[in-house]
């Protein structure tokens, strides 16, 4: 006897529906076929546990199972169930009415019990495109999968759940979730405040300016400054994410199999700090079967590079085209797939290998040759792509024991958000522009207009500070980000000089 069942398979961020063909026949053997990887090859062992320990059998009987669409790889264990439902069903040691309404998927253990899957979120909208009614899924994946509306999505704890339901018509627990109301209960609880930050008011200002234009921003001081403690910090002053932006991150999340056990939508920006010894497939995504790198994981969000000279420089000139495209492509002979990367980067770095150069109290212990090798692991293209050069100075005994609260995350985020709305009214009639660090040299001319005085100031400190050409558009998009931080319609001499203090690595002294 034959029967279907219904599973998926997630390629890049979207998953393909697999049909699950079982066949019961006189004869002995088990043969599956599709293009299975050995996690499924291995399922009948699984399964075979699994529905002894809760009363059924496999039927000692010629079975053969085809996944279809053959010629498409499938890999993992998230088809125990999916095969185990079918094998029951087509040998008729179940009811199964309405079985093509449902869409199943789970990894099984041997005593029955389902184990979480990855791309629980992608599956759910594929199902609800495709109109199935029903998506049986483990429990700890289902308020991820209940995101998706017009979808009845349940959660089980063991197969013999599943058996119950479709056997003698036990009802299954219907998993529900509002998620406009879920979404919005946790927006305003950020987990690191600007408010636990001592001190560091210039640093917080380049912080806030860098947020509310999605400038990249590199921070430069000595161990202890505190530079990892303020980057951890910027997700809670970006502007709130939209439903959209929250849908698009949790789908990424949700392939790699990173969504949090029994939530739904994240409300958060990700933050990802990836170590120095990170490979560049594991920075950008790939591998044989495609994965999201790092740079995907921080989508939406910020990914924050800790000690930069330190990363291997094939892993930071990998990097260079996502940065420009916000997107990444990862081409196979047989199949693309690609993951959107728009981020903020967040970069910090000492400034000599011994950590102290600059600050007048601390001995020189680098030779100026080790210097110019550890900064020039990181010049040129790279730093073309960052706007903001902000050196962090260790913060005074005073000011730590200071008892007094800084200004909150919340406080700063009003002000970003209001600076972010300028730029989207100001860029609506272009698809790829958002804010004012995307803009191009045409909207740079157009949106940057300096008065005399302005000019005058800029042409100064660039022939003072020996500041080069690509030092130009960055000072100019900053000086845009500050004026509309004021509310300012035009640029004014002051954001010009403001925007001219971040250029640091440019000037003479440091990268030669």
């Amino acid at each position: 006897m034959l029967k279907k069942v219904f599973g998926s398979a997630v390629f890049g961020v979207e998953a393909t529906t697999i049909t699950v063909e079982v066949n019961v026949d006189s004869g002995i053997g088990y043969h599956l076929v599709g293009l299975p990887d050995n996690a499924i090859k291995e399922s009948n062992f699984r399964i075979a546990a699994a529905l002894q320990n809760n009363g059924y059998k496999i039927p000692g009987k010629k079975i053969i199972v085809n996944m279809s669409p053959a010629d498409l790889r499938k890999e993992g264990s998230a088809y125990d169930v999916t095969l185990a439902i079918g094998i029951l069903a087509a040998s008729n040691q179940i009811k199964t009415e309405n079985l093509e309404e449902y869409l199943i998927m789970g990894e099984l253990s041997l005593d029955g019990s389902l184990q979480p899957i990855k791309g629980a979120l992608p599956i759910a909208v594929k199902a609800r495109e495709e109109g199935f009614k029903n998506f049986i899924l483990p429990i700890q994946n289902a308020k991820e999968a209940a995101i998706v509306n017009n979808l009845n999505v349940y959660g089980v704890e063991n197969i013999k759940q599943v058996i119950n339901h479709f056997d003698k018509g036990e009802p299954l627990e219907q998993t529900i979730i509002n998620t406009r109301e879920e979404f919005y209960k946790n927006l305003d609880f950020p987990e690191h405040d600007f408010a636990d930050v001592k001190g560091q008011e210039s640093i917080k200002r380049c912080m806030e300016i860098a947020a509310a234009g999605g400038h990249n921003i590199i921070l430069i001081g000595p161990p202890g400054a505190g530079k990892t403690m303020l980057a951890k910090r910027l997700p809670s002053i970006l502007p709130p994410m939209t439903l959209h932006e929250a849908l698009e991150t949790t789908k990424i999340h949700s392939v790699v199999g990173r969504v949090k056990e029994h939530t739904g939508l994240m409300a958060q920006r990700p933050f990802r700090s990836p170590h120095h010894t990170i490979s560049d497939v594991a920075l950008v995504g790939g591998g044989t079967y495609p994965q999201p790198g790092e740079i995907s994981l921080a989508h939406n969000g910020v990914l924050f590079l800790d000690e930069l000279p330190e990363f291997k420089r094939t892993v930071l000139e990998v990097m260079r085209q996502p940065l420009e495209d916000r997107e990444v492509t990862i081409s196979r002979a047989k199949f693309t797939v690609t993951y959107p990367s728009s981020f903020m980067l967040v970069a910090s770095m000492n400034p000599s290998p011994g950590g102290y150069f600059n600050d007048p109290d601390a001995p020189v212990t680098s030779s100026p040759a080790e210097m110019q090798r550890y900064l020039s692991k990181i010049s040129g293209p790279l730093l073309d792509r960052i706007d903001i050069h902000i050196e962090v100075t260790p913060v005074p005994f005073d000011k730590l024991s200071d008892d007094r609260k800084g200004e909150s995350s919340v406080d700063i985020r009003k002000r970003v958000t209001e600076a972010r709305e300028i730029q989207t009214k100001r860029f609506e009639a272009f698809d790829h522009i958002h804010y004012n660090a995307q803009m191009g040299t045409k909207q740079i001319r157009k949106y940057c207009i300096l008065d005399d005085s302005s000019k005058k100031l800029l042409k100064t400190a660039m022939e003072r500070l020996n500041l080069s050409a690509r030092a130009y558009d960055r000072i100019l998009k900053v000086a845009r980000t500050i004026s509309d931080l004021e509310g300012a319609d035009d640029i004014q001499g002051s954001h010009i000089s403001e925007a001219i203090q971040y250029r640091s690595l440019d000037r003479d002294g440091w990268l030669g």
